[in-house]
């Protein structure tokens, strides 16, 4: 039945509504979803290598003798140019030294050879430091097994 008001109009009365509209829910669900889509991917965090190849072959001759940093079992860094290679040097010595040749030789290659004892985590913060220090890619050395005739040369 409708009422009538003091100013004379008709008001009816209205149920009222026992359902929710999901609609605008669904929509904002599907804008997030394709929100979080896109950015995943940008989310990654990692360090570019240049893992070695199992068939590899030495360097050449005439290439400048590239950057070697090694890592110890204790975790010590050691650099093949440094004043005194078997001498361990503290990280900054380290990064000091290699962005400076870096910066006068920047295609200059760095490999990095870690104990097999190290923690992964230790090598994956090294290159990582590296690659603040301005190298642009690390390769790893490895060793090959004993078992395995080593490369041809040519």
């Amino acid at each position: 039945m409708a009422r009538v008001t003091p100013t004379g109009t008709r008001r009816s009365r209205r149920r009222p509504m026992s359902e929710i509209n999901v609609v605008p829910y669904i929509d904002v669900m599907l804008v997030l979803l394709v929100i979080f889509m896109v950015t995943a991917p940008l989310l990654y965090h990692g360090v570019d290598l240049d893992l070695p190849e199992v068939s590899s072959s030495p360097l050449d001759e005439d290439e400048a003798e590239p950057l070697i940093v090694s890592v110890d079992a204790e975790g010590r860094v050691y650099l093949n140019i440094a004043d005194d290679p078997d001498e361990a040097l503290s990280r900054e010595e380290l990064l000091e030294q290699v962005g400076g040749v870096m910066s006068e030789h920047p295609d200059r290659r760095v490999l990095l050879r870690g104990d097999q004892q190290v923690a992964y985590g230790e090598v994956v913060a090294l290159m990582a430091e590296l690659q603040a220090a301005g190298v642009p890619s690390v390769g790893l050395m490895s060793q090959p097994p004993e078992d395995t005739p080593a490369p041809d040369a040519g």
